[in-house]
């Protein structure tokens, strides 16, 4: 029904802005993209339309409006960060197809400690750290089947809800999420951040750049994330017994062949990632970025042996890759191109000059808020896709730092833990029967409270000294 609703509703916002007369000094080109930007915002965050095909929309209207040519918009689909985000992904795989992140979960599991509390934490802390590389609705679903084990070891029942058990699965679901804000390809969402603010900005975010904000961020939410699911569900120390579930999850067995020539690969290029923005004023411009050395780490997987007759890879195996997300990723780019084209990123910076008389942190803690709550309600593809336009704005009318506004908002539209449709790993904890949403609901408004002070406070105290 909200579907059906978000398809007619958004056709008749859509509809109704192109009659109406653009506002005072607005191009009527500019006015045109905001109906586009109305409907794609109304269809995605009721998803009247599957994401990817809403993403389709610019390629389609913005020639239409004469805002700019077929062969330009199709242009604006593609960027580096593109690249990030299929060479990352492929690297995902590939971890994935050889075990190597089960073998790193359990690692951390095994070394949890002897207390429920200690054990929420390793398993939290396991969660956050694949997370960085693999996505986050990926790693959910690596983690939970392990959860699952844990407590069916210690004699939990399904559907039980108290304690140990709702703070397991809802710890492993938020933590997937938070970790994921890591790095660049920790989470789709931040590529297409990244992407539109470099096209909305002029702000190239390197993966080097976004750790460095994205690591501490984590360090910080995590233990707070815990400390906050330990209070809404109560957990005491008698709730479980980590030394059976040790047990239980038993040994990780030797290092296959095809794990110890991949873990050199990956090591290589995150050492490639941290070192680029060293050495990349040496280069000519844009000869080698995030996306190049992405692709190349993916290539290499086609050609280095596991040690059986195959590669660490194959493209049936790599075929898997989020292709919805990449064409999702590109609709976003093109709107942003599309409001820069038609003025209306100026326009908007004209329209908000009077914030130069308000304190940009106080902006910055408005904005955040005003994120989470849209992603509470939307996908965080649609709450990054459409915010980070207007921050554009934003940047223009008060003249910050680019990063101070753009990097809290991008976080912000996945820091989203209060419904089970909120994200992928809030959805695969749901399904697990072990969590009652009235706790949900409190651990989650207590985290989206918390994040709003938290991701600002991040970006705000770090950026003089990564300066």
């Amino acid at each position: 029904m909200a579907q059906r609703w978000g398809l007619w509703g958004g056709l008749a916002v859509f509809v109704l802005l192109l009659l109406l007369p653009a506002p005072g000094g607005m191009p009527d080109s500019a006015w045109r993209v905001v109906a586009l930007a109305a409907l794609m915002a109304v269809w995605w965050m009721t998803q009247a339309l599957p994401l990817t095909a809403t993403a389709l929309l610019p390629f389609l209207l913005l020639p239409a409006f004469g805002v700019m040519s077929a062969t330009e918009a199709a242009g604006a689909y593609y960027s580096p960060i593109l690249f990030l985000v299929l060479g990352g992904a492929i690297l995902a795989l590939a971890i994935e197809r050889t075990g190597l992140h089960r073998r790193l979960a359990l690692s951390i599991v095994r070394r949890g400690g002897s207390t429920p509390a200690a054990m929420l934490l390793a398993f939290m802390c396991a969660t956050a750290i694949i997370s960085m590389i693999v996505s986050n609705t990926a790693t959910a679903l690596i983690m939970m089947p392990i959860a699952l084990a844990v407590l069916h070891s210690a004699r939990i029942a399904p559907g039980h809800t108290d304690g140990f058990a709702g703070a397991l699965v809802m710890g492993i679901a938020f933590a997937a999420s938070i970790g994921g804000l890591a790095t660049l390809v920790g989470s789709p969402t931040n590529a297409i951040a990244a992407g539109i603010i470099e096209r909305s900005v002029g702000l190239r975010i390197d993966f080097l750049t976004w750790a460095s904000f994205g690591i501490p961020l984590v360090l910080l939410a995590i233990p707070l994330c815990w400390a906050i699911l330990m209070r809404v569900q109560k957990v005491a120390p008698g709730d479980f017994d980590p030394g059976q579930a040790v047990a239980a999850i038993g040994e990780a067995g030797p290092w296959s062949a095809a794990e110890k020539r991949l873990v050199p690969v990956i090591l290589l290029t995150v050492a490639a990632w941290v070192l680029l923005p060293l050495v990349g004023d040496r280069l000519p411009r844009d000869v080698l970025v995030d996306g190049t050395v992405a692709v190349a780490a993916a290539l290499l997987l086609f050609v280095i042996p596991d040690g059986s007759g195959r590669p660490l890879l194959t493209w049936s195996e790599a075929n898997r890759a989020p292709w919805d997300v990449i064409m999702l990723f590109g609709g976003g780019l093109a709107l942003a191109a599309g409001i820069g084209e038609s003025g209306l990123d100026q326009w908007l910076g004209t329209a908000l000059e009077p914030l130069e008389a308000v304190h940009p942190l106080v902006i910055a803690l408005v904005l955040v808020a005003l994120v989470i709550l849209i992603t509470e309600c939307a996908s965080n593809v649609a709450a990054a896709s459409g915010i980070i336009p207007v921050v554009a704005g934003i940047l223009a009318a008060t003249g910050v730092d680019p990063i101070l506004l753009a990097l809290p908002a991008a976080w912000a539209a996945s820091w989203g833990f209060m419904l089970p449709s909120g994200t992928g790993p809030n959805a695969i904890a749901w399904a697990t029967g072990h969590i009652a949403l009235p706790r949900m609901l409190k651990a989650g408004l207590l985290l989206d409270l918390a994040g709003v002070p938290l991701l600002v406070g991040t970006v705000w105290l770090l950026a003089p000294l990564l300066a």
